[in-house]
């Protein structure tokens, strides 16, 4: 016979939403999913009426949480079949609050099940304001005649005014209960139509506040005093940090007092300004702060937004931004003192008396996790002793090998410790890198003595309070990065994760996040638990801490000082509560938008500043037509035209009856004119929009001015003229005899310029030529100048105008456009040619110039000493120069020659000039432009369809190339001479391999590489002492391919090899002077490499160089800048490393993530690499043909020692 069953509702999480528990019992004995069901007759079993042992069997309290008060009360059900379809049980009291049981016989929302809740008992009253209880309760069902017949189900809850009801909507399935014999029993579980039902309720203590919460309309700053900061995508690790900063008091304090006061300081690209902002608002914001306003000052693009970063790495580099702020304020010294300490690392000998050691100072600790089960087992691992004997042994100065101890000890401590705990590590087996879960535990209270030096200064106690646990959930791909906090010396732990503040129990901070394994289940072992981001199961707890911050306990007041004593610059609250009274202006004008209506204005004034097609610029999208763009104003949809007038009056300090509005149109030419004057002072401003304005232009007007005649009346056109005697053309007698307002633009050969000079107003029957007395009185120009006029029809399209014919055969109409200019001669024509080469010597042709012009920024190639010139002012040496799309090279360069030679000390002659295209993205130099037939600056700056000029083409992808940017370079001779020589590129390493600098250089093609050696003397202006250790050597594809002696010809130079040059390093000069194979005088550098490569394959030599290249995952993807390395016998890879690290300049960090290997086969690259182990000799692993490669990410090309996988500018 079935037994009884009894059903088991899960505890709720966090984010569970709905106001009940469904559970669906299955006929049989057990439930699925979130349910657990007992089907109970078994009389060892308690009974129903047994309320201590129902409670302690099916509601065991949770070990982690304080039970505040218990109560049980029981509900006899009657005339159950009668009951309304809700019904509410007596209320009884728990833990001072009201309780009852809500009952729906006949289901709520499901009829074939009945449903029982729990819930506050306060009915029609409202609860108190915020009122909310933790509650574990359970619901009994049970034969009031036969206790041994029941249904129980268990649940918890956080019930609030909102939710103030939570339990079973499926309870109990009413064909089951109500059936004559119930589950084996000889009679129902309801019986008689009467049942018992029981509610067990155990209140909880809440000392975090948070419990069960759902956190719908949760308000950090009520509950916590504080705010947190919104996730931009995948920015929890900064806001992790930036917590952390932040509620270092000592740290917020010291970043307030950066100066920040002038306009310079508060720059946008400033990220301490940023900082304070933050900071500041962090203070006073009432909601969750956005970090947007920081990560743009740190010059950060979307991809790093949205890539999980290293919060270590970010760390570094934002200390390093904010001490050099810092530096000459009052704050200068303020993060060395907070965060520095100093380690020692030494290498004693064991049988002589002799020591090598140096102090460094250190930011934040790294500590190993693997292995370590414990923060003070990481510090034993730190500072663990490691003998050198046997091979190994030490070379000591003046005592030969000796045995010897290498370590690490501390000489200090400082104020605020970051630890980093090295969570993710390389698997070699993997090959990835994977998360360590492994349980580490870390206590509150830390004692750092045991691991400073005998000699170190402990008169203060090195005792360190836990301050932050800064905690990674899930694994290396998928992850969230939130922290618990400690604010004040004595006070709590808090959660910040992103915009949420929640306070948070010991356990919660310290405990929960040592990692390790679940807790045993005592059944099956281990438990299993769920990583939310990878909805994977294991048996590793996915969160864990990375990163700990502790203070010293003697510097806790310092470090976390009052509240008070952190305050913000006087002009950070000032300068945020001025936007914040713009945005809500911008808001309330979006909010009234429907209210205004924008109105573009332009002047006399704008059409005399303006050189360029049409009237005005009415679309200003750069600083050359700036100052003739129209105003644009936000004006009252309901004024009138008498309204605008007076406007326009006070704006532009004009008298009211000397100026009148024109509508402008848009012609079907495309250009933009007066129409007609607005005349109706009632008219409003929509109405005269809607009537007149054409919708696609918006509403322009242009202001036309007049002037007072003798008798002080403002003189305006009479419409009033007597008919003609000549016959109408074209048009109404009316239209013809009204005057014609007349723009007129004068073109300046000389100067190159075409303006604006005012307006006139003609009348349709007078002739061209009649405009000529008008013209010369403008222009206060003598009676009999020969003029040239042409009518701007449209941008492409000048007309020169007859004499003869009038106005109106013309078609000239109201805000035409007249253009005149001096009639040439010939000799002034060939003069102005020869002074003037690229001149336009009339109108129309300006005209095109116009139309095809575009502004070009030229900047110098190469840097001094590099550039063949010297400019009068820092700075000049880039300038700007007007260009037509049409211009040939020779124009191009006489124009950017002509411009040069007014910054530069000596003139530049435009033959020398030699170009090369700019990358859009970098910025930096691109493709050399060729001096071509066919060459104009449209096909160098925008490409064309196809190659040109014999297959050269220098914009293959329009995005690649900037089209309003050129390099340029000054030649020591012509292009011409140029194509005689050989072009070679020398990359000269000025620095290790982490500073390239690269130099053009054309050598006669007869030159020897002694020859280039001495132009990149004279290039990179190095001293002699410098040049006489210099030496070349060619590499391909990222790889060396061999060592070029001075004797090799230019001329055998491979085009597609690239050219490096160094200074020999030291220790390699050194090693070849003991060898006895020193370059000779003249430099020569080729043959201590061929002797040392001779000697590594006869085995005759102590050291040898070998090539080195860096490669990513695998050695077919080579890239950076490839080198030499001396290898010395019988050295341990340990210390091979640290002197690769001085050579390639990659420290900290960055070297641990690279990875060192043998490739076999040198070029051709035979078999799989053979990685390097610490132990290793390399010297005894690399054959003759070997390379050494270190793998890492391609992160920046040529550049990767200096290299920060974050950067903030």
């Amino acid at each position: 016979m079935d037994a009884d069953y009894d059903e088991k509702q899960l505890t709720p999480t966090d984010d569970d939403n709905d106001n009940v528990a469904i559970i669906t019992p299955d006929d049989g004995d057990s439930m699925i999913d979130d349910t657990d069901a007992d089907i109970t007759t078994e009389p060892a079993l308690p009974l129903a009426t047994d309320h201590d042992a129902i409670r302690d069997r099916f509601m065991p309290p949770y070990d982690e949480y304080e039970t505040e008060a218990e109560a049980v009360f029981t509900w006899d059900i009657t005339n159950w079949r009668s009951l309304p379809k809700r019904t509410n049980g007596p209320v009884f009291h728990c833990a001072g609050h009201p309780w009852r049981i809500l009952f729906f016989p006949f289901g709520n929302a499901a009829s074939e099940a009945v449903s029982f809740y729990l819930e506050q008992g306060y009915g029609d009253e409202k609860p108190p304001e915020d009122w909310y209880a933790c509650a574990q309760f359970m619901l009994v069902l049970h034969n009031p005649n036969d206790p041994q017949m029941y249904i129980h189900h268990e649940a918890s809850h956080r019930f609030t005014a909102e939710e103030g009801d939570w339990g079973f909507t499926r309870f109990a399935d009413k064909n089951r209960i109500f059936a004559a014999k119930y589950d084996g029993f000889d009679r129902p579980l309801v019986e008689g139509d009467m049942a018992r039902v029981t509610a067990y309720v155990r209140v909880l203590k809440d000392p975090t506040g948070v419990l069960w919460h759902n956190f719908v309309n949760y308000d950090s700053k009520k509950e916590t005093g504080m705010v947190g900061l919104r996730n931009q995508g995948a920015t929890c690790y900064l806001n992790s940090l930036l917590q952390s900063l932040y509620l270092t008091g000592a740290f917020r304090k010291a970043v307030y007092q950066i100066p920040t006061s002038t306009e310079e300081e508060r720059a946008s690209s400033n990220s301490a300004y940023a900082l304070q902002r933050l900071f500041y608002r962090l203070q006073a914001d009432p909601l969750a702060v956005s970090t947007q306003e920081l990560t743009h000052s740190f010059g950060w693009e979307s991809r790093q937004i949205f890539e999980q970063q290293d919060v270590q790495e970010l760390s570094r580099i934002l200390m390093e931004k904010l001490e050099a702020r810092m530096k000459g304020t009052e704050a200068e010294n303020a993060l060395p003192n907070m965060f520095v300490g100093k380690m020692k690392t030494y290498l004693r000998c064991i049988n002589v008396d002799y020591e090598s050691s140096r102090i460094e100072d250190f930011w934040d600790l790294q500590l190993n996790v693997s292995g370590c089960k414990s923060l003070d087992d990481s510090f034993k691992n730190y500072v663990e002793v490691e003998t050198l004997e046997g091979e190994n042994k030490y070379m000591a100065e003046g005592y030969g090998l000796q045995d010897a101890r290498k370590g690490v000890i501390f000489e200090s401590f400082p104020q605020v410790l970051h630890l980093q705990l090295k969570r993710f590590e390389y698997d070699f087996q993997r090959d990835a890198m994977m998360k360590v879960n492994d349980r580490y535990e870390f206590p509150e209270i830390w004692d750092a003595s045991p691991y400073l030096d005998d000699t170190a200064d402990k008169s203060e106690p090195y005792i360190y309070h836990l301050h932050g646990v800064l905690v990674h959930s899930g694994d290396l791909n998928a992850g969230h990065y939130y922290s618990f906090l400690k604010p004040e010396k004595n006070g709590e732990f808090y959660r910040f994760d992103d915009d949420r503040v929640t306070r948070a129990a010991k356990r919660e901070a310290i405990d929960d996040n040592f990692g390790g394994d679940y807790a045993t289940n005592g059944l099956n072992g281990l438990q299993k638990g769920q990583n939310p981001y990878t909805r994977q199961w294991s048996t590793k707890r996915s969160n864990n801490a990375y990163m700990l911050v502790y203070v010293r306990e003697s510097r806790l007041d310092q470090i976390l000082p009052p509240e008070n004593e952190m305050q913000a610059p006087q002009h950070l609250p000032i300068k945020l509560a001025e936007e914040r009274a713009a945005a809500e202006k911008r808001k309330k004008d979006r909010d009234e938008a429907h209210l205004y209506m924008n109105v573009q204005v332009a002047t006399e004034a704008s059409f005399k500043a303006f050189q360029g097609v049409d009237l005005i610029p009415w679309s200003a999208d750069n600083e050359e037509v700036e100052p003739a763009a129209p105003k644009t104003y936000r004006l009252l949809r309901s004024w009138t035209v008498s309204d605008f007038s007076d406007f326009l009056t006070k704006q532009y300090g004009l008298e009211r009856d000397l100026i009148r509005p024109w509508i402008m149109v848009n012609r079907q030419n495309g250009t933009v004119r007066p129409d007609h004057p607005l005349l109706w002072d009632n008219m409003t401003l929509q109405e005269a929009a809607d009537k007149f304005s054409t919708r696609t232009g918006g509403f322009r007007i242009f202001v036309e001015e007049t002037t007072r005649n003798a008798e002080g009346a403002p003189v305006w056109p009479s419409e009033e003229t007597s008919v003609p005697s000549s016959p109408v053309v074209n048009g109404n007698a009316q239209q013809q005899h009204k005057p014609i307002l007349i723009f007129l633009k004068y073109f300046d050969v000389d100067n190159q310029v075409l303006s604006g000079v005012g307006h006139i107003y003609m009348h349709p029957s007078e002739k061209a030529q009649d405009l000529a007395p008008h013209i010369l009185e403008l222009m206060c120009w003598e009676a009999g100048v020969s003029l040239e006029l042409y009518e701007e029809i449209k941008q492409t399209y000048i007309e020169r105008m007859k004499p003869k014919n009038t106005l109106v055969a013309s078609e000239i109409q109201d805000g035409d456009i007249v253009c005149f200019q001096r009639h040439l001669g010939e000799a002034e024509s060939t003069a102005i040619r020869q002074s003037k080469p690229t001149a336009c010597l009339d109108a129309p042709a300006f005209y095109d110039y116009l139309i095809n012009r575009i502004f070009v920024t030229f900047t110098p190639k190469f840097v001094s000493p590099q550039q063949n010139f010297e400019v009068r002012k820092e700075g000049d040496e880039k300038f700007t120069v007007a260009l037509s799309k049409k211009d040939n090279y020779d124009a191009l360069a006489h124009k950017a020659a002509e411009q040069l030679s007014l910054v530069t000390t000596a003139s530049i002659d435009p033959s020398h000039l030699r170009f090369t295209t700019a990358n859009a993205q970098t910025g930096k130099p691109r493709t050399l432009v060729k001096r071509q037939a066919g060459t104009t600056v449209s096909t160098i700056l925008f490409g064309t369809s196809g190659n040109y000029g014999g297959g050269y083409s220098y914009n293959s992808s329009a995005a690649a190339q900037a089209p309003d940017h050129l390099f340029y370079e000054v030649l020591e001779m012509t292009l011409t001479d140029l194509e005689q020589r050989k072009a070679i590129r020398v990359i000269w390493l000025s620095d290790g391999i982490g500073k390239e600098t690269a130099y053009e250089m054309a050598m006669p093609k007869q030159s020897l590489f002694r020859d280039v050696l001495a132009a990149l003397q004279k290039r990179a202006g190095l001293p002699e002492e410098v040049v006489a250790h210099v030496r070349f050597y060619e590499a391909h594809g990222s790889k060396v391919y061999k060592v070029l002696p001075l004797t090799h010809s230019v001329v055998a130079l491979n085009e597609y090899m690239t050219v490096y040059a160094e200074r020999i390093p030291a220790e390699e000069e050194a090693e070849a002077e003991k060898q006895g194979t020193m370059h000779d005088a003249e430099g020569e550098v080729g043959s201590d490499v061929e002797v040392e490569e001779e000697d590594a394959r006869s085995g005759r030599s102590t050291s040898r160089l070998v090539y080195c290249f860096h490669f990513e995952k695998e050695p077919s993807k080579p890239h950076g800048v490839p080198f030499l390395f001396l290898l010395k016998e019988g050295e341990v890879f340990t210390e091979t490393r640290e002197r690769l690290s001085k050579r390639t300049g990659i420290k900290g960090k960055n070297l641990e993530k690279v990875r060192f290997a043998v490739v076999k086969g040198g070029q051709g690259f035979v078999g799989r690499p053979v990685w390097v182990q610490d132990d290793d000799v390399l010297a005894s692993m690399l054959g003759p043909d070997d390379h050494l490669g270190l793998e890492h990410p391609n992160r920046q090309r040529g550049n990767w020692a200096r290299y920060e996988s974050l950067n903030i500018r």
